[in-house]
């Protein structure tokens, strides 16, 4: 593993991915994950906190999100590629450990590398996205009800053709009637799929759940903070609180009312507000 390197980009598989790395090299690092269909942009308001606090922040536009890593074929999207591509980040900043940040897609990537390399992941904080386990367990308690989106994307090139319109206002009626998505996020996605094999490859995440499956997320033993909305679409309660029988490690539940599934954006003060408790709970040496 290198010293300490500020990077704009780094490498995994042949792929090429870029990343916002802010913050003191010497810093301890946090490692934010962003989800679907979202790019490291979405930590916008986030970030600036965390690197104030003395913390270096590396964020990733992941895996199908970086024009330079969209690899052909469904099985180039489970999550062990995708935590490989995380792994490969911090080794090549020169991070042994790193607290882990994320969010939707990107939580579920959390989950997994917490679960397996426990000896890199200091503490995770998770938004939205219950530990894969705990979402499983939920299916048949309605959380099925919610997931119809996700069988929807398995259907080949429908996807492709539902988001290949590319019009801003039947998309944003559409989000903000089922997701909530403000306009300003609309607009992101929209420019988003609007590149080349952008739309095939983020949905490839959901078409890789085939291959994830087959080596579910283990127990995670690292202090976990775990933040759910109530106005979530997409999670529900129920699988929320399954979530603490996979964490066998100090665990923190939050819940924010009346906020939508994208926390960040809608409440990025008090998010911050406790990542950076929790890092300083659960750690030595930290600003």
């Amino acid at each position: 593993m290198s010293a300490a390197t500020r990077l704009s980009t780094f490498t995994n598989d042949g792929l090429i991915f870029d990343v916002i790395d802010e913050g003191p090299l010497d810093g301890p690092v946090i490692v934010a994950l962003h989800g679907f269909p979202e790019r490291a942009t979405m930590w916008a308001e986030i970030i600036p906190k965390l690197t104030d606090a003395g913390f270096r922040v590396l964020a990733p536009n992941q895996r199908g999100y970086s024009p330079g890593a969209r690899p052909i074929g469904v099985r180039n999207y489970a999550l062990d590629k995708l935590q490989g591509d995380i792994l490969a980040l911090a080794d090549q900043a020169g991070v042994p450990t790193f607290h882990v940040l994320a969010h939707d897609w990107g939580a579920a990537v959390a989950w997994q590398l917490a679960g397996d390399h426990g000896d890199r992941v200091r503490t995770t904080s998770v938004l939205s996205v219950p530990h894969p386990r705990a979402f499983r367990d939920a299916m048949l308690r309605g959380q099925i009800l919610h997931s119809w989106y996700m069988l929807l994307f398995q259907i080949p090139r429908f996807p492709e053709w539902l988001f290949s319109f590319n019009d801003k206002e039947a998309f944003q009626k559409f989000g903000k009637s089922w997701m909530k998505v403000s306009d300003r996020l609309a607009e992101r996605i929209r420019e988003l799929f609007n590149e080349p094999g952008a739309t095939t490859a983020t949905v490839n995440w959901y078409r890789a759940m085939r291959y994830s499956l087959r080596s579910p997320a283990r127990t995670v033993r690292v202090p976990t903070l775990f933040i759910w909305s109530d106005e979530d679409s997409a999670v529900t309660r129920a699988a929320a609180d399954a979530t603490p029988k996979y964490v066998d490690a100090p665990y923190r539940f939050e819940v924010f009312e009346g906020v939508s599934h994208w926390i960040a954006e809608e409440r990025p003060d008090e998010t911050a507000s406790l990542v950076l408790e929790h890092i300083r709970e659960h750690s030595e040496h930290t600003p």
